[in-house]
């Protein structure tokens, strides 16, 4: 079983920054792709970033590439989402996944493993 805590979350001001981290916990975490999803109230969750299991391979939604940034550091068993110019359509739940796969996927039933999600609020 893996235990994903995510945290971060915020309210910011469009243009502003915000980090979030994926904790990672029980399977071990470096041989597992890890990825990053939101989702809005009535609509279904949607591929944000995904990193595989050495951070060579990431992938981004068209939406964010230039601005948000994947990493992870497999010392810490944590993931972190930069995110910097960000805009009022970034507001959302955003969720971390893991799978049992080392390699990076977009969709998400790729996901073996789901955090509980942090709110990302971005006001005008």
């Amino acid at each position: 079983q893996v235990q994903l805590v995510e945290s971060g979350g915020g309210l910011v001001q469009a243009g502003g920054s915000l980090r979030l981290s994926c904790a990672a916990s029980g399977r071990t975490f470096s041989n597992s792709a890890m990825g990053w999803f939101r989702q809005t109230p009535g609509k279904e969750r949607e591929f944000v970033s995904a990193i595989s299991w050495r951070g060579g391979i990431t992938y981004y939604a068209d939406s964010v590439k230039g601005r948000f940034t994947c990493s992870r550091d497999n010392a810490k068993n944590t993931m972190y989402l930069q995110m910097i110019n960000l805009k009022p359509e970034d507001t959302a739940v955003y969720y971390c996944a893991s799978r049992k796969l080392t390699s990076a996927a977009t969709t998400s039933d790729a996901y073996d493993y789901w955090g509980q999600g942090t709110q990302v609020t971005v006001s005008s």
